[in-house]
């Protein structure tokens, strides 16, 4: 016999669901997508089907066999660490090495804690830092696109099967290049290089109206990420439009920070979350080996999520209301 189960008082009545936000989510990533697909074509496609199709598997057969739960693909959270997994890679990874990130990002990311509402770490950066910590020449490594933002600097444009680390975040912190060398609305709009979910600006920000909107997410953590990437870009002697534009930072302010698991849950605490990853990801920008700090600076500052927690507790319920009683 089934016992249902109910929580001391109060109890709040709200619309939202877990499956509703998470398709929000998968809906706020569909313009990226698209930029996606439209810059790097058909082996973006077989990028995002491979990883997403690997996250259902892995997720569904843990789950059958292991667990021996009720499936839980349903809910979208699968779907979206394939989707934000393949933001991440290269359009021209090896399927396998897809495959591998994949499998580690819902198996030891999500699942090894105990699947959703239990993992300490973003699942989809689990996975990417393992990726490019095994195979590094293979995660760095690009397609040359044609009419790309950092062909303004020679006035003519290329194509080549692949340049090792030829993305525009890689030439800005080798400190060869200024904001005139660069077309901002190019940036903005998919014409440089980079991971499968970085090309697109605009789209992003148009994911991030439409979660604000829908109140999927709060405005902490992403104005927080932006601004204390923007002010530290800037503090370093740095531009910080190209700081914010370039790389994975507005991907990772706005769909993995954002992450309500390994994120704060006061907004105190989540300004402070999203000040510590902008502050981070510029440290390892100028002085750190990789040309990319945003998933390192995530994945950190997840570690420090119960800390923040313990620090910037939300008020008791009531409590206000029985201060004035008395």
């Amino acid at each position: 016999m089934n016992k249902l189960i109910i929580s001391l008082s109060p109890h709040i009545h709200a619309p939202g669901s877990i499956d509703r936000c998470m398709w929000n989510v998968v809906i706020a990533l569909v313009p990226a997508l698209a930029v996606a697909l439209w810059t790097f074509g058909l082996p973006a496609l077989w990028v995002t089907l491979i990883s997403v199709g690997a996250c259902l598997l892995t997720e569904w057969t843990i789950t059958k066999f292991m667990f021996r739960r009720p499936c839980t693909l349903s809910n979208g959270s699968a779907l979206i660490t394939g989707i934000l997994l393949a933001f991440n890679l290269p359009s021209i990874l090896p399927w396998w090495m897809v495959i591998i990130g994949a499998i580690v990002a819902i198996g030891i990311g999500k699942m090894s804690f105990g699947g959703l509402g239990c993992n300490i770490w973003n699942p989809a950066l689990v996975g990417r830092v393992f990726l490019l910590l095994s195979f590094p020449a293979a995660m760095t490594t690009w397609p040359e696109n044609v009419d790309s933002a950092f062909n303004a600097t020679t006035g003519a444009s290329s194509q080549v099967d692949a340049s090792s680390g030829a993305t525009l975040l890689t030439h800005l912190n080798s400190g060869d290049t200024s904001l005139a060398d660069y077309n901002l609305l190019d940036m903005m709009t998919g014409h440089m290089n980079g991971s499968l979910g970085e090309v697109g600006g605009l789209a992003i920000l148009l994911g991030l109206i439409y979660l604000l909107v829908t109140r999927t997410i709060t405005w902490h953590i992403p104005v927080s990420v932006i601004a204390s990437a923007a002010f530290f870009s800037w503090a370093f002697g740095g531009n910080p439009i190209l700081d914010i534009f370039a790389g994975g930072l507005l991907l990772g302010a706005v769909f993995m920070a954002t992450d309500y698991v390994t994120s704060p849950m006061t907004g105190k605490g989540q300004l402070i979350f999203g000040a510590m990853i902008g502050l981070i990801t510029i440290i390892i920008r100028r002085y750190g080996a990789y040309p990319e700090g945003m998933s390192f600076a995530i994945l950190l500052m997840n570690s420090f999520v119960p800390l923040i927690n313990r620090y910037c507790r939300p008020a008791i319920f009531g409590a206000k209301g029985r201060r004035n009683q008395a």
